[in-house]
């Protein structure tokens, strides 16, 4: 017959393992609960991202003009005729016109490395 100490052992330890994995796949970043804000935050708010979408996790980000950012990963495409891969949202974010010209989405002047920041804090 099994120890039943050892049962009970082994089961805490399941459950604590579990508890590990979610946290360490949980949103927000342990960062963000220290108070950290990520640079892609404040990137998000100079450029006006935070004016025209919806950005779960970024303070007053609550416009109205384009889609929200929740569940951006999982789109197809961006603004219709982009595809959406991480080089691709690095070009829809420098310079959306010179993909869709009649994009409502203005050229802001953001860098290509700021823009990268975006996509990467994005898709964690």
């Amino acid at each position: 017959m099994p120890n039943r100490r050892l049962i009970g052992s082994a089961v805490v330890l399941v459950v604590l393992l579990a508890g590990a994995a979610v946290a360490l796949t949980a949103d927000p970043p342990l960062g963000e609960l220290l108070g950290e804000t990520p640079r892609a935050h404040e990137l998000m708010r100079r450029y006006g991202c935070a004016g025209c979408h919806e950005i779960p996790g970024v303070a007053a980000a609550r416009g109205q003009v384009g889609p929200s950012f929740e569940g951006l990963t999982g789109r197809i495409y961006l603004g219709g005729v982009v595809r959406n891969t991480r080089e691709g949202l690095v070009n829809w974010i420098v310079d959306p016109r010179a993909l869709a010209p009649h994009t409502a989405m203005p050229t802001t002047g953001i860098s290509r490395e700021e823009a990268q920041e975006i996509v990467d804090y994005l898709h964690r």
